[in-house]
């Protein structure tokens, strides 16, 4: 067998005519049938094709697949009504005469790809519906991709390369989930598209989780961001955060502690005074974890990343997963994202970082660039208090707020223009109690077994470390 590695769209498309238990439909909408266009111009395609279409008419799209209560046609809920009903029709005129020797399969497309009417938001759903083995359950892939190209036929293009590569992983390459997700993006580079979510179910993706796989699309920079809803559910971040006034609490959460909870609580509460109360319900409050917090030895740890979106899911808590070290880059991601108000809800050692002339966060563009790109008309920062606690009692000594971080005298100027202009404000209705726990401190303890951790997080967090044994738990 070629290594799929050098193969080229069409020899993908050809290896994949040649093998003959493969079989079935492509529909597609918004950009030509420039996946098929594959399949034909390879050779061999009465060998997989057993229909192409595309229902570009509204009219006549809503009268096979059904009207969508959003009226959008570019959505994921249309996507699955083109393959469930392509599926059925395929399975239903073709499975009793070849369904003992064939895996067939639906991909389906639909796209709003630039057009002369100049559309600027250039994206699509795309999914493959099949069955590993012949007899199977079906099994589904479903992406969503941004088409960055600035010319139609180069979007086109890449988007035939991409719906071939997902047919031909679907068969051929249901390895493990850094291989299958690196084989998406084969002739393909980020700046021509962009994978923003990817989901998967059935039989032949027995054992893989999505949310590994959005990890994957993380750290391979096929994109910036991954979003996992309350259940912990993969969403489409830029679909789900539009018109949203959103919050976003940056941390480990390696565990999730009383801390992070009375943070989140009391910054979402501020934030609500800033937003009308209308749009009250239009307000997402995000857990937000950065790569590098993710990272053990320079790898990402599987089962450490799915434990931290599990009991943040346990506490009702969205959660997104991004490569922004620095926080002016995650603001810039949002700020694509809606046009509505953002919070960085933040502790106040982080702010200290912020306003650190010299410091990590400022390394790259210099203090003003970087705190301009953070801070503006639409974005604010809620500062969090932190206790220093005397080593030799263990208890409080004195609370630590905006007003007595240290930062040097040049920064000054900047630190006082944040606050005149309502940029910055600290949290005041915070637990006192409960402003020296961290995370670390958490951690250490649970896998030294000291067993007052338990006092320090949530309940809901405690019985799942417990139950899963989790960060190195010894306990039941």
């Amino acid at each position: 067998m070629t290594d799929s590695n050098i193969l080229s769209s069409k020899q993908k498309a050809l290896k994949i005519n040649l093998e003959e238990s493969i079989y079935g439909t492509f529909a597609e909408i918004g950009a030509g049938q420039e996946v098929a266009r594959n399949f034909f111009q390879a050779g061999g395609a009465s060998g997989t094709v057993a229909k192409t279409m595309s229902a570009y008419d509204m009219v006549v799209s809503d009268a096979i697949y059904g009207k969508e209560e959003s009226g959008r046609y570019v959505s994921e809920s249309r996507l699955h009504n083109m393959l469930d009903k392509e599926y059925e029709v395929l399975i239903e005129r073709l499975a009793e005469i070849r369904g003992s020797k064939t895996k067939f399969f639906v991909f389906a497309d639909t796209v709003a790809a630039k057009s002369f009417k100049g559309i600027t938001d250039c994206h699509g759903w795309i999914g493959v519906k099949f069955q590993h083995i012949p007899g199977a359950k079906p099994s589904e892939a479903i992406l969503h991709v941004q088409m960055l190209d600035n010319l139609n036929l180069q979007q086109y293009e890449a988007l035939g390369s991409i719906g071939v590569n997902l047919i031909f992983s679907c068969f051929f390459n249901l390895g493990e989930a850094s291989s299958f997700v690196k084989s998406l993006m084969e002739n393909l580079s980020p700046e021509r598209i962009e994978i923003d979510m990817i989901r998967v179910s059935g039989p032949a993706f027995k054992g893989v989780d999505s949310r590994l796989l959005s990890l994957e699309l993380v750290n391979n920079k096929y994109t910036n961001c991954a979003y996992f809803d309350e259940t912990g559910r993969v969403q489409q971040a830029s679909e789900k955060f539009y018109k949203k006034n959103i919050i976003i609490t940056r941390g480990s959460f390696r565990p999730p502690t009383l801390l992070n909870v009375d943070m989140i609580q009391t910054g979402l509460k501020a934030f609500l005074k800033e937003i009308p109360k209308e749009e009250h319900s239009q307000v997402l409050s995000l857990a937000e974890i950065s790569m590098n917090k993710l990272l053990d030895r320079g790898k990402v740890d599987s089962e450490d990343f799915l434990a931290r979106v599990d009991l943040l899911a346990s506490l009702g808590q969205k959660v997104l997963i991004s490569n922004h070290n620095r926080y002016f880059g995650l603001n810039h991601s949002l700020l694509k994202w809606t046009k509505k108000k953002i919070a960085f809800n933040l502790g106040v050692y982080n702010l200290e970082q912020i306003l650190d002339e010299n410091g990590k966060e400022n390394e790259e563009l210099g203090p003003l660039e970087s705190i301009g790109r953070l801070t503006g008309k639409r974005t604010k920062l809620f500062v969090y208090p932190a206790s220093e606690v005397d080593q030799g009692s263990g208890k409080s000594e004195h609370l630590i707020t905006s007003e007595n971080i240290k930062i040097s005298k040049d920064m000054q100027l900047i630190y006082q223009f944040l606050k005149n202009k309502n940029l910055m404000e600290d949290i005041l209705d915070f637990d006192v109690k409960v402003t020296s726990i961290w995370s670390r401190k958490v951690l250490k303890m649970i896998q030294e077994g000291d067993k007052n951790w338990e006092k320090m997080v949530p309940k809901e967090v405690a019985k799942l470390v417990k139950e899963k044994k989790l960060f190195g738990s010894l306990e039941k």
